[in-house]
Formats: structure tokens, sequence, C-alpha cells
């Protein structure tokens, strides 16, 4: 058992090195980085949770911690890059400790009470890793321009597939307490199937 979690960690580090390299491709996709011209400092289009800090009446341009100007809005672009970068490397380390939680969660379904702290060793270190995560995506600085591609796209996929699975993982830890009951334990699998295989999707729509 503890030679498999092992192997996937290494595998899964191993897959993370390889991918490093597509990073700034990725980032840049996301960023569409140009030249900062009069009136462009911020995107038409912005996340609820960026507005909130990085927009024009953000917490952070009304508390003066950074104002909005060309100056500051390369920097946030610095910090954007590296929240991201952070975001995808904490993403393989997650999906590796899913796998092991998955490993150790099937064993303990079939009797193994033994690895019932192995088990919740792992669901606290896969929550600390997506809701780190998650919270670096949503709260990143937004980027110079926001640009609207019709049809199904690669990113377009890879949020679609977050909503899920971040409500999947909502919902799987709200069960948590629950899952030894018969009448909850279905459920809490059921929800943590459905946020493994949305996370695992929304890592190959970005990576391929």
């Amino acid at each position: 058992m503890k030679r498999t979690i092992i192997i996937l960690l290494i595998s899964f580090a191993w897959i993370g090195q390889v991918h490093a390299q597509d990073v700034d491709s990725l980032l840049l996709s996301l960023d569409e980085v140009e030249e900062i011209g009069p009136g462009d400092l911020l995107p038409e289009k912005m996340m609820m949770t960026q507005r909130l800090f990085w927009g024009e009446k953000g917490f952070l341009r009304k508390t003066g911690i950074m104002p909005l100007n060309e100056a500051n809005r390369i920097k946030e672009m610095k910090i954007r890059r590296t929240m991201l970068v952070t975001h995808q490397v904490l993403g393989y380390a997650t999906f590796a400790g899913m796998i092991a939680q998955g490993i150790v969660g099937s064993r303990l379904y079939n009797g193994e009470s033994q690895l019932k702290d192995i088990h919740e060793g792992l669901a606290s270190a896969v929550n600390v890793g997506y809701f780190t995560g998650a919270a670096l995506s949503l709260f990143s600085p937004p980027p110079l321009i926001s640009r609207e591609i019709k049809g199904l796209n690669s990113i377009k996929a890879h949020k679609i597939l977050a909503s899920i699975h971040f409500t999947a993982m909502v919902a799987t830890n709200i069960l948590a307490d629950k899952a030894s009951d018969p009448k909850y334990a279905p459920i809490h699998r059921a929800a943590a199937f459905t946020a493994f295989g949305a996370f695992a999707g929304a890592m190959i729509v970005m990576t391929f």
C-alpha cells in the first residue's frame, strides 16, 4: 500500500516537471499580455472575486494598497503569473493526493478500518492543496484584456469542469462526517468520485 502511494506521488511529481515547460504558454493563453494603452488598465469582464479585490473600486484600490495605475498593473501581471504557476503546481500535487486518498478510501469501504486515520490525514492534505489552489485562481489579479472566444475551447471547458469539481468537493466535505452512515456513504463516495473525475478532466483539457 505504502509503495503504491509513493510510486504515484513520484509519478505525478515527474509529470509536473515534464509540463513545467508548458506553464508559460498556458499562462500566455490565459493572460494575453500586451502593451498597456490608455483606458486599458482593467479588462471589461472580471470574476466577482477579482473585482472585489482588484476592480476599479476594489478593496486594494480603496485602501491604497495597490492604486490603479500603469506601474502597478505591470506588477500585478507578475503577481498573477506567480499565483497561476503555483495554482498549477498545487493542482498536480492535489491530484496525486486524491488518487492516494481514493485507494485508501476504497480499502476503508471494504472494512479495513485501521486505515481511517490515514484516510483522514490524506483528506486534510487534499483539502489544503485544493482550496489553496482554488483561492490562488479566484483571487489572482485580472489579465490586461479579456477576449471572448466563440465556441467551446480548453479554457471554457476548464472553467466548466472547475465549477463541477468545486461543488463536488464542498459536498464531499459536508458529507465526510456522515460517511460511516450506510445512508450517506454512497452519496459521499459519489461526490468524491465526481470531484476527482471533474478535477482530472480540468487538468487534462489544459495540458493536452
